[in-house]
């Protein structure tokens, strides 16, 4: 692969993270002040639109952070974003699997939507996380 079909990639990869952090959010602010503008008190709702503005804006961080650092890479380098992805996709899956564990310990012990609607949060965050490297994963391809 050529370095500048890589950096192409990489590019591609960060404005698709910076698009769905952005779209975090702005509909978890959205939710947030719906709710306050309705007096609503729906735990739930409040607790999965916290969780998604918050990822939203790590993820804002880490993508402007990222993107300071884009250059051409070499083999070594190349191998060395592929191992980065890898670790990130083991952890986007750990972060879904922590997610289900918050959601199901919240509904067994006592039923309560806060902790149901924050694990939704972090599974819906880890899942779209781990799709998003795994594209890029994939656009990389074996190297040879």
């Amino acid at each position: 692969m050529w370095a500048d079909t890589l950096l192409s990639l990489e590019r591609g990869h960060l404005i698709r993270l910076a698009l769905w952090a952005g779209a975090c959010v702005l509909s978890g602010t959205s939710l947030l002040a719906w709710l306050m503008v309705r007096r609503t008190t729906a735990p739930l709702l409040r607790h999965f639109a916290m969780q998604t503005a918050a990822w939203g804006a790590v993820n804002l961080a880490i993508a402007a952070w990222a993107w300071r650092g884009l250059a051409f890479r070499d083999f070594a380098g190349t191998q060395r974003l592929l191992n980065v992805l890898w670790l990130n996709t083991g952890l986007d899956v750990g972060y879904a699997a922590v997610g289900v564990t918050l959601a199901l310990t919240a509904w067994r012990w006592g039923q309560r939507p806060g902790g149901i609607g924050a694990g939704l949060g972090v599974v819906v965050q880890g899942i779209a996380l781990a799709l998003l490297d795994l594209r890029l994963i994939l656009a990389i391809g074996p190297l040879q």
